[in-house]
């Protein structure tokens, strides 16, 4: 499996400007600190699902997290 190098570092960069610690996304996110360290190294890459609530819950297309756009806005 690929890993998409730019989510990881557009998932470090909201989480920092939300000002939330791994854990705190992590709950969140109903998942484990240890998988949001992943994601962010790109050790690993979220599944569909988690992507899906990282763009909802920041409020950016998951095209922006997958480096498909620059552009963070969710087309409405």
């Amino acid at each position: 499996m690929e890993v998409c190098a730019l989510l990881g570092e557009r998932l470090l960069k909201l989480r920092k400007d939300a000002e939330l610690t791994q854990d705190e996304l992590a709950a969140i996110l109903n998942i484990n600190k240890h998988s949001i360290s992943s994601y962010e190294r790109n050790k690993s890459e979220p599944p569909d699902d988690i992507k899906i609530a990282i763009a909802q819950y920041f409020n950016v297309s998951v095209d922006y997290l997958l480096g498909m756009t620059d552009s963070p806005s969710p087309v409405h």
